[in-house]
């Protein structure tokens, strides 16, 4: 039950049972601003890790504590996987297309939804590239600068949550909009 696309995403429990591991249900399950989190610890940990959280957390709203059970039913995890695969297509479909049109892309994402993409070929700064398109082409993505600081001023986000169609429709758009971008940063 993880977000990657086809890479062995092992635990790292399989190498050291004293390991912590701790996740979310935000990003595989779709359940991002519930902020539900699990741990794995060592059973010699438990009991300090139980007085941490009762001075950390109230209680998670039992409305939420029902829905995470819904996650591990046969048929939510058969749409969980649907949804993996689909997130896959997306991302083997927009990687190429954003490299054609000469963005820098150096890492392929192995999981998540979404692309970081290097803009300095383009020219400006990536909180102004953002802007450009979404005024002149209505497609949002978001600059590197809200998610680290190393060269994030030319770096920009893709997520690929939408339907393939709306991809290659951005995509069409963006490519539309790179010629505007270039005459407006000579």
């Amino acid at each position: 039950m993880r977000l990657a696309y086809g890479v062995d995403a092992s635990s790292v429990l399989e190498l050291d049972d004293e390991a912590f591991v701790l996740n979310s249900f935000s990003k595989y399950f779709g359940m991002t601003d519930w902020r539900l989190d699990w741990l794995v610890a060592p059973e010699e940990a438990v009991a300090d890790l139980e007085k941490l959280a009762q001075n950390l957390y109230i209680s998670v709203p039992s409305m939420a504590q029902h829905a995470v059970l819904t996650c591990f039913q046969p048929q939510t995890l058969a749409i969980l996987e649907e949804r993996r695969a689909a997130f896959a297509e997306r991302r083997d479909f927009l990687l190429p297309a954003l490299r054609e049109l000469g963005f820098g892309i150096a890492v392929e994402p192995q999981g998540a939804f979404y692309l970081y993409a290097d803009i300095g070929v383009f020219g400006g700064d990536a909180y102004g590239f953002c802007q450009h398109f979404l005024e002149t082409e209505q497609v949002a993505f978001t600059p590197g600068l809200d998610f680290g600081r190393y060269q994030a001023g030319h770096h920009v986000r893709f997520a690929y949550t939408q339907s393939l169609s709306r991809l290659q429709q951005a995509v069409e758009r963006i490519a539309r909009g790179l010629k505007t971008w270039s005459a407006n940063a000579i």
